[in-house]
């Protein structure tokens, strides 16, 4: 028995090739779309639009010169300042704080457990915190 090439050339010589293009579109628009997500992200490193006061994380007065900044915090419930409870200056969520503290000090604030530590230098432990102006 012989094997009939002829007939085998042939045949391959009428099929045509079947590309499958589905594949192709998906590659073509992932890609599309990845562009498109990456060129509209905007640089975070020179804020244009934004002053000084408001890049800085230390809060500023708006209405002059503040010996108390407000320190909010979802759920306060217990301040302490070295150690001697405070908590009785709480308003509405917030205490005040003295400026100097926030300066030279320690302030840790936990929302999980609504409390703020801070740690004031001791010729401030008096005036520290206070009850906010409401």
């Amino acid at each position: 028995m012989s094997i009939d090439t002829k007939r085998y050339k042939d045949r391959l010589k009428k099929d045509s090739p079947n590309v499958n293009i589905i594949p192709l579109l998906d590659v073509i628009f992932t890609i599309m779309i990845f562009l498109l997500v990456v060129l509209s992200q905007q640089s975070t490193d020179t804020p244009d639009n934004y002053s000084e006061d408001q890049i800085s994380a230390k809060p500023v007065s708006s209405s002059g010169d503040s010996e108390y900044y407000l320190l909010p915090l979802d759920g306060l419930q217990h301040v302490t300042v070295n150690g001697v409870d405070y908590s009785d200056d709480i308003r509405d969520g917030s205490i005040a704080v003295h400026t100097r503290v926030m300066d030279e000090g320690q302030i840790v604030m936990d929302s999980s457990t609504g409390t703020i530590t801070i740690q004031a230098p001791e010729d401030l432990q008096d005036v520290a915190v206070k009850a906010p102006q409401v």
